[in-house]
């Protein structure tokens, strides 16, 4: 994988683009079910922690997510760990402005290496961050990382771009199906520059491994929140 973007590239690349992802609308044009599965998400943690108090967001961009949690609570204690300081300051700034009598933290970083305190959170959220990891001894040690973190009874909420295990299906969801909503986002250019980039920075993995990696390193419960295509939402509980 020498091919692949360094956290140095992917940092810069979302250093540029923080008023983009600061648009909750079409932050994320190229994602399906985007805001879809943030009010899904955001839904299903008030559903399930109604008294909620600590939250950490890994990757968490400009803050999109804690954003829409906090339509659910009047305030929260919420980490925000992300490689972008860009984003972070971002993130900080708008979640500052409407969780009163919340604590807000930012770590800058690689959340594979930052420094966390074990069973100290009731959520984790993991959107559009994990399809970073590389080889399999990454998703691994990045899984039970997670996990430590996690309070019993916690849980990690995970939506991100998906690979097919099949390549016969994976040709058909993300090249046939995929490239066509690009194409009809603007057109086969474009198309060609998402592909690109994917290729160049992401490595994704299909659903099915990522729901059995969740249980191997200790989680109770997974459940499936939403798939369309190529990306899908889901939900481990500690």
């Amino acid at each position: 994988m020498k091919h692949k973007s360094t956290l140095k590239e992917i940092e810069e690349r979302f250093d540029k683009d923080v008023a983009r992802f600061s648009n909750m609308e079409t932050g994320q044009a190229t994602t399906l079910d985007a805001t879809y599965n943030m009010e899904l998400i955001s839904e299903g943690i008030s559903k399930v922690y109604p008294k909620l108090e600590r939250v950490l967001d890994i990757g968490c961009g400009a803050g999109n997510y804690d954003v829409k949690l906090l339509q659910y609570y009047s305030s929260l204690d919420i980490t925000l760990v992300d490689l972008s300081l860009p984003m972070l300051e971002k993130a900080k700034e708008r979640v500052d402005e409407i969780n009163i009598g919340g604590k807000v933290s930012v770590l800058k970083g690689d959340f594979r290496t930052v420094k966390l305190p074990e069973c100290h959170y009731d959520v984790i959220m993991a959107t559009a961050v994990l399809h970073h990891l590389r080889d399999d001894a990454d998703w691994e040690n990045a899984f039970k990382k997670l996990y430590t973190w996690l309070k019993p009874g916690g849980s990690i909420w995970i939506f991100d771009l998906v690979h097919q295990a099949d390549a016969d299906l994976q040709a058909l969801i993300y090249n046939e199906k995929y490239g066509q909503y690009l194409i009809g986002l603007n057109d086969e250019k474009y198309r060609d520059h998402v592909f690109a980039y994917i290729e160049k920075e992401d490595t994704p993995r299909s659903l099915i491994y990522q729901l059995d990696l969740l249980k191997e390193v200790g989680f109770s419960n997974v459940d499936i929140l939403h798939k369309n295509l190529c990306f899908a939402s889901f939900v481990a509980f500690k």
